[in-house]
């Protein structure tokens, strides 16, 4: 059987969607389900995916968006890095709430504190350490040191994908509330990291 070479080319070349189900399937090969045990015996089960070191050093703003709860992370510490407050609050799912809490705390610690805590996330001596999911809430949970060795915190942000777009998870609902009890266990050294 003789086969025509542009044709062999032509039904072997990648389509884009192909090309983006392979991609997609090798980036989720990063995740692994886990289950853990909380107060009371109850089981949670969640997804964790590690990022790569530098993850969550700071792009381009233009080329950001909250289409992963990554990207909506740095979108929302590049807003309050800057003291941006408003435009922060436009990036969760209780936007007065947030811009209060916000406003509050740039108050309680002044203009330039406020900006120095949430520029910390881009620093290069911290890191993103995991995310967790759980259906389409994240929690991502990162290292943050402030200068000195012995001054290093682990912190959490909680994150929900609604219609496409990931937004602060300011709601409470079960499952953050699952998730802050895996942030728990992290700190507590109970996951293996």
């Amino acid at each position: 059987m003789r086969t025509d070479p542009i044709l062999f080319r032509r039904r072997w070349r990648l389509s884009p969607f192909f090309a983006l189900f392979i991609a997609g399937a090798l980036y989720a090969q990063t995740d692994e389900t886990r289950t853990i045990e909380i107060e009371g015996g109850a089981l949670v089960t969640y997804t964790l995916r590690k990022h790569p070191p530098d993850a969550h050093l700071l792009m381009p703003a233009a080329e950001l968006a909250p289409t992963s709860a990554l990207d909506a992370a740095k979108l929302l510490n590049l807003h309050l890095s800057t003291g941006d407050i408003e435009e922060a609050a436009l990036l969760s799912n209780s936007p007065r709430r947030r811009f209060e809490v916000l406003r509050d705390y740039r108050q309680s610690v002044g203009e330039e504190e406020f900006k120095r805590v949430f520029a910390q996330y881009f620093d290069p001596q911290n890191r993103l350490l995991a995310e967790i999911g759980i259906g389409s809430h994240r929690l991502l949970i990162w290292q943050l040191n402030d200068g000195t060795p012995q001054a290093s915190r682990v912190a959490g942000q909680y994150f929900v994908e609604l219609e496409g777009r990931y937004l602060m998870d300011d709601v409470p609902n079960e499952t953050r509330a699952n998730l802050r009890r895996v942030l728990e266990a992290y700190r507590a050294g109970k996951i293996p990291r």
